[in-house]
Formats: C-alpha cells, structure tokens, sequence
C-alpha cells in the first residue's frame, strides 16, 4: 500500500516537473489564430501586403510583443501565415519547407515559450508524411498541434487540389487524435482557375469579405459528410472568424443533406448530423469576427463551450481584440468571459499537462 501509493505521489511530481510552463496570469487572453511567416515564405507563397504587414508577419519579440503586453495577450500560438506549404505544389519542396519552417520557428520562440507556442506547418500532399512531420513537431519540437490553409495544391500545373476528407487521409487523422492534438483548418486564397470565375465579377469579395468562408466550409463539411468525424470520433478541428459562417445555418444544411428540403438526392456517408459534429468535433474561435450578438447566438446553437477567443493578428489587432473583450463585460457571465478567453483554450491546447 506504501508503495503504491509514495508511486502515486512520485508521478504526480514527475507530472508537475514536466508540466508546460507559460504565462500564465489568471485573467489574460490566449489567442492562436496569429500568423507569422519568414522572407523564403513570402518569396515562394505569399500573395501581397503592405510592407507593415510583411514586417508585422515577421515579427516576434518586438511590435508583436509590446502589442501583447499592452493587451493582457497572455499566451499566443503562432502558425504559418496563409497559404505556406499548401501554396507549393511540388511535394518535395513543400516538405522541406514544412520541416524548415517548423525547425526554425522552434528555435525563433525558444527564448521565450512563456508567451509563445506553436502550430506546426504540414505539407499535405502525401498523408503518411504529414503524419511523421506533426509526430516531430509535437514530440520533438513541443509543438501544440498544426494549422493547415485548406485545400493543398498539387500537380505540375499547381492545379489539382487535395482535401483531406478522403479516406487516404486517414492515416493522417489517426495520428492526430493518437497525438491528442488539434488541427486549426484556416482559408487561403483559392489558386486563379477558380478564383478568377467566382470572383472576377466582384473582385471586392475576395479574401475575407466572402471567399474564405465559401471555400473553407466547403472543406469542413465534407470532413463532417464523409465520416471523417464517424472514424475518429475524438477528433477536434479548429475553425476561425465564428466557425466560417457554417454554425449560422445549421438548420438548413442539415434539413438539405437529410432531403427535408431541396437539395442534391445524394445523401451524404457519415453518421450523423452537422450539428453534432459542431457540438463534438469543431471548436470555433472569434478570430476577425467580434460579432457580439453571432457570438450568442452560435452559443445557443452549438454551446458556449464550443467556441473561444481569438484575433488574427497581424491582420486584426490585439488592440481591436481586447476592446471587444471589454465590453463583453456587460453581455456574459465572469464565468463565461473567462471561459471565453482563456479557459477552454487551456483544455483544447492541453496547456495543463
């Protein structure tokens, strides 16, 4: 009995010696929809941006510490700013660019991992070795997870597209939850030949105002329609921007895939309806979207517990973040707003243990 239990006490200490430090306050944000990328980034992927955002996009320890400092920003995980390796369509360079990316964000944060985590960049094109690179980077590296810009580009015309809710991915997935780690699904530009005849018309409603939301959700929900969710039922996808309007028109998607109303005949592989799997399997975060009144009423959709804070920096400001937080004051629960900010982001990045 002594023995088990002076084991019991020695695990506990081995548990709270390994423990992930950082800084935490007990009342500062965490945000991890906050990109970061390197000058061979740009070069090989990046679309355009002012020259403060390329330099913000490059920073670490400098503007983007102040501004986290200014902002009661405890904790930020960094990823690679959109689209990274999913705008390389030879497999091989992307590869070694995931790899290079990942090494030397490590190292860039090493200095100072009480406010700085990490979501690996994958290369997506060969599921087996996106697998082998996430192991590294969570194992090896300390990483939180991965944060991957949508469909990856493949082919020698940078045209075909790969989704990762084929069955071919699996292997990819059952890594993940094997890891225990979340995949944060984030937009990227769409590559000119579906681009130009969507959008060409209304080129204002590229990016943010309309694109990403149409072609990123039509990437989750195929997650959810072809069983994705069913095989790895543990399985947590984060979506930014308030769940990319998805959470918003639960009821008619899930009345058109069921043939309630009108809609394709084919009926979707998976198990069970869209709004389970937003209630079990797809956390979504406020990043660019301080929609107070979407905010309340996806909590009453898919429950409070699904959703959490964050700012898409540099593209939104910490200061824009914070202003907001401030006035949920008056909207939520203290309970809520902490939960909101900071609690269930410490249960989803597992920043606990």
């Amino acid at each position: 009995m002594l023995a088990t239990l002076l084991f019991a006490a020695f695990l506990s200490v081995l548990q709270l010696v390994n423990a992930r430090r950082w800084n935490n306050t007990g009342k500062g944000s965490i945000a991890f929809e906050e990109a970061y990328t390197t000058a061979t980034l740009i070069q090989l992927t990046f679309v355009g941006g002012s020259s403060t955002l390329l330099a913000n996009l490059q920073d670490i320890h400098n503007q983007r510490l102040q501004s986290m400092d200014k902002n009661a920003v405890d904790y930020v995980v960094l990823s690679c700013a959109s689209p990274c390796t999913q705008g390389i369509a030879n497999q091989t360079v992307a590869e070694e660019a995931a790899r290079t990316f990942n090494d030397g964000l490590a190292a860039a944060i090493s200095n100072n991992t009480l406010r700085f985590g990490a979501f690996a960049a994958l290369a997506m094109h060969d599921p087996a070795a996106a697998a082998t690179e996430l192991r590294r980077a969570v194992t090896q590296l300390g990483f939180l997870g991965a944060l991957v810009n949508d469909y990856q580009v493949s082919g020698p015309n940078s045209d075909t597209l790969l989704f990762y809710d084929q069955p071919a991915y699996d292997v990819f997935w059952e890594t993940v939850t094997e890891l225990d780690v979340p995949v944060y699904l984030h937009p990227r530009t769409n590559i000119k030949s579906i681009q130009t005849p969507l959008f060409g018309h209304a080129q204002y409603l590229q990016g943010a105002s309309q694109e990403f939301a149409v072609t990123l959700s039509n990437h989750i929900l195929g997650l959810c329609g072809n069983g994705v969710f069913d095989r790895f039922p543990s399985l947590q996808i984060l979506v930014g921007h308030l769940g990319e309007r998805i959470p918003s028109d639960i009821w008619r998607i899930d009345n058109a895939l069921a043939g309630v109303i009108g809609g394709s005949a084919i009926r979707p592989p998976m198990n069970k309806t869209i709004a389970h799997y937003l209630q079990h399997n797809i956390l979504e975060t406020t990043s660019g979207n301080f929609a107070t009144d979407l905010l309340k009423f996806h909590a009453a959709q898919i429950g409070f517990d699904r959703i959490l804070y964050s700012v898409d920096y540099p593209f939104v400001a910490f200061e824009q973040g914070e202003a907001w937080l401030q006035t949920l004051v008056k909207v939520l629960e203290p309970e809520e707003l902490v939960q909101l900010k900071r609690g269930r982001a410490i249960e989803v990045l597992h920043l606990d243990r």
